[in-house]
């Protein structure tokens, strides 16, 4: 991976699971590992009472946060838009959090059927551009309402689409509809290195002005820290080093939105 020389800039993985949710490394070895990769760990462990192996109590949050923060400076957590434990914390647990990230991993269809980005089963009657018109306008409430500072994995969807080009699910207008919700809500655009997005979209989001963070979401030892196709294509695509999401440098937005619930 190729950094500035001289500067001493260094990437930050604003996005790695540890043993805390469903990750293979324990907070201080990720950290050790990904920093002799040259990278600036940060930890994001699964925050929700929807994720096997999560933090699922605002008790256990706490208890999260004590065991990150001796080892990283950059203290997140990824947390289910469709479930309410973020809802549930109280501004004083959320001022320890460096960023939080939010995740699509369910979305409503109109009627109220949820679909998880994991099941298997497609739900029957519904064309993909329905269910693809379902999930902006849910990426729209979320960016509206959820107090996080990035999207993780922007271009996650079901099980049963993975299959099909990003290009074509992500038509161009519902691109400009994402971009246009999270630039009004100050959310980064994450590009992912486990689900990456397509160029044409990060490059739509760079043009509008939204921000671009980096994450590995890695869970294994190969993949924490491995950020060399997000800094890739974030440089291909025009975005500046310095100008990638750091909380340290940016701030973060759910500190001061918790405040105001």
């Amino acid at each position: 991976m190729t950094h500035h020389e001289g500067t001493g800039w260094r990437p930050l993985d604003c996005h790695a699971h540890t043993t805390r949710s469903d990750g293979a490394l324990e907070p201080a070895a990720l950290a050790e590992l990904v920093r002799s990769r040259g990278v600036r760990p940060g930890i994001a462990d699964h925050i929700s009472r929807d994720v096997s192996s999560a933090v699922r109590t605002v008790a256990e949050v706490a208890a999260y946060l004590d065991a990150i923060e001796p080892h990283v400076e950059a203290r997140g957590g990824e947390f289910c838009w469709h479930d309410a434990l973020w809802r549930e914390l109280p501004p004083a647990l959320v001022a320890r959090f460096t960023h939080r990230l939010g995740s699509l991993h369910a979305i409503h269809l109109p009627g109220g059927t949820r679909v998880h980005m994991f099941q298997r089963a497609f739900p029957s009657g519904v064309s993909v551009d329905a269910y693809m018109d379902a999930h902006v306008g849910e990426l729209e409430t979320f960016a509206r309402e959820m107090p996080v500072d990035i999207l993780s994995h922007p271009t996650l969807l079901p099980l049963a689409l993975r299959g099909m080009p990003l290009e074509e699910l992500w038509t161009e207008a519902r691109e400009e509809r994402a971009v246009e919700a999270l630039f009004d809500a100050g959310i980064a655009f994450e590009i992912s290195n486990r689900y990456r997005p397509h160029e044409r979209f990060v490059r739509r989001a760079v043009e509008r002005g939204v921000r671009i963070s980096l994450g590995s979401d890695g869970h294994s030892r190969e993949q924490v820290g491995d950020l060399a196709f997000p800094l890739d294509l974030a440089r291909r695509v025009g975005v500046h080093d310095e100008d990638l999401y750091d909380p340290a440098v940016h701030g973060s937005r759910t500190s001061a939105l918790s405040d105001r619930r």
